[in-house]
């Protein structure tokens, strides 16, 4: 098993793409945490799901917006399964509105969610994180390309996580700890359904016509936390379909 007596926390699990990181990397072998803001249900479901893993698979409710709740569950993680081998960060808000009428309350909670809760998690994770561990952020072809009305404050907050991937990538290496940051496009899940309003044109800017799913993104994800990645970091790496191809 490629992670076996491995230990990851997923910020941001319970659904869409960090529940299908979350499933695999139990399957392969590692011990998981996974936070999740408030659907109880969701959470429940996914610890039923993974029982049948030879990882374990623990949930917390932690609002990723509140530094002490991310500190405090990365430390009750720790305390259950030992040091961190992988932080994932797998946590966002999508803010819509034009740079005309947005509210600044609004553009302050992107920032807090998409950028300011990995900070804060990477921060906490890399004080028991073992050396030659793993860091990977989700962030957004969005940071790249925006391709509809609305999205100023989302594309900020995604560009943002660029830069701190790069940085973060230098500020670790010593460790031997990689930093990388996956920048998916469309992908089909219960936020941004495959028939959803602006599915259709969404396609058309891909060059495959079609969303991710994902255990695409899941997959791609694993291959970066793995032995085979460890020459990767602080790179922005997008899988998108060719979305901004």
């Amino acid at each position: 098993m490629l992670f076996k007596n491995k230990h990851a926390i997923v910020q941001g699990g319970s659904r869409g793409i960090g529940a299908a990181i979350v499933k695999k990397l139990a399957r392969d072998g590692a011990n998981v945490t996974f936070t999740y803001a408030s659907s109880d249900e969701n959470a429940k479901l996914l610890i039923t799901e993974t029982a049948q893993f030879p990882g374990k698979v623990m949930a917390i409710k932690a609002n990723s917006a509140n530094e002490y709740e991310i500190t405090a569950a990365i430390k009750q993680s720790f305390d259950k399964f030992g040091s961190i081998d992988i932080l994932i960060n797998s946590i966002g808000i999508l803010e819509f509105g034009s740079v005309e009428t947005l509210s600044l309350e609004s553009f302050d909670r992107s920032y807090s969610l998409n950028v300011r809760s990995l900070f804060i998690a990477s921060q906490s994770a890399l004080a028991v994180m073992n050396d030659n561990g793993r860091i990977i952020h989700i962030g957004s072809v969005n940071s790249e390309r925006v391709p509809f009305e609305g999205g100023s404050a989302y594309a900020m907050s995604k560009s943002a996580i660029i830069g701190l991937t790069k940085g973060m990538a230098r500020d670790v290496a010593s460790r031997g700890i990689t930093v990388n940051n996956v920048q998916p496009g469309p992908v089909n899940t219960d936020m941004n359904p495959e028939q959803g309003e602006f599915a259709e044109s969404l396609k058309q800017i891909m060059a495959l016509k079609r969303y991710a799913s994902a255990d695409e993104i899941a997959d791609f994800v694993l291959y970066l936390a793995s032995p085979a990645a460890a020459y990767i970091t602080g790179a922005n790496l997008n899988i998108d379909g060719g979305f901004t191809a």
